[in-house]
């Protein structure tokens, strides 16, 4: 299940794009919860925003249930899910994401198709409204990969579908069933357990 990710490098094109916050900081350990950078289209223009990882619907009454992933075979179906699907798409921007494996004393992996890498993660947004203000909340689509469930990682043409709100409902499909992107990996060292640590010791290789 991708719980953490990171985001510490990128493009100048990408810190251009309207909405870019100018307090961007790196994240080495973002964890849902968190408030992370999305991209999405607006009018016909790519634009950045900061929201809260953990969907949050407006009709959502209990706030302790606001999911971090929503699984691509059943996103159209869901009914957390399936309108955000048609109607709010968005891209997580990242440099790769963490795994843990092992059935005793699981050991943190990281994957990423190439070190420092950008990378986008198909994705859904809402917006919640509070009073005069308006929040907006995101989460991951995830596919399951073995016995994993990763990001949904789009190529070029796969962000640019995937954010064009006239594409077709089958390519929409098909971008959920395609295959997995092709990924490096490495064991890590156990820095990255620790929440609380959001600093590039969470790469420390093993």
């Amino acid at each position: 299940m991708c719980g953490r990710y990171a985001l510490f490098r990128w493009t100048p094109a990408f810190a251009a794009l309207p909405g870019y916050p100018a307090d961007q900081q790196a994240q080495w350990n973002i964890a849902p919860g968190a408030s992370v950078l999305i991209q999405h289209q607006l009018d016909g223009q790519l634009q950045l925003a900061r929201a809260r990882w953990g969907l949050t619907p407006p009709w959502l009454t209990d706030l302790s249930k606001t999911p971090a992933q929503a699984r691509a075979e059943t996103l159209a179906e869901q009914p957390m899910f399936r309108q955000a699907f048609t109607q709010r798409r968005c891209l997580m921007p990242a440099n790769g994401f963490y795994e843990w494996r092992g059935s005793v004393r699981k050991r943190p992996y990281w994957l990423t198709p190439g070190e420092g890498a950008a990378l986008f993660f198909a994705a859904i947004w809402e917006a919640y409204p509070v009073q005069e203000q308006v929040w907006l909340s995101c989460a991951v689509v995830t596919q399951a990969v073995v016995n994993q469930r990763r990001p949904l990682i789009l190529d070029e043409a796969g962000q640019a579908a995937w954010l064009d709100p006239e594409t077709p409902l089958a390519r929409l499909h098909e971008l959920l069933a395609g295959p997995p992107a092709a990924l490096r990996e490495r064991a890590l060292a156990n820095f990255v357990n620790d929440p609380k640590l959001d600093a590039p010791e969470c790469l420390t290789p093993a």
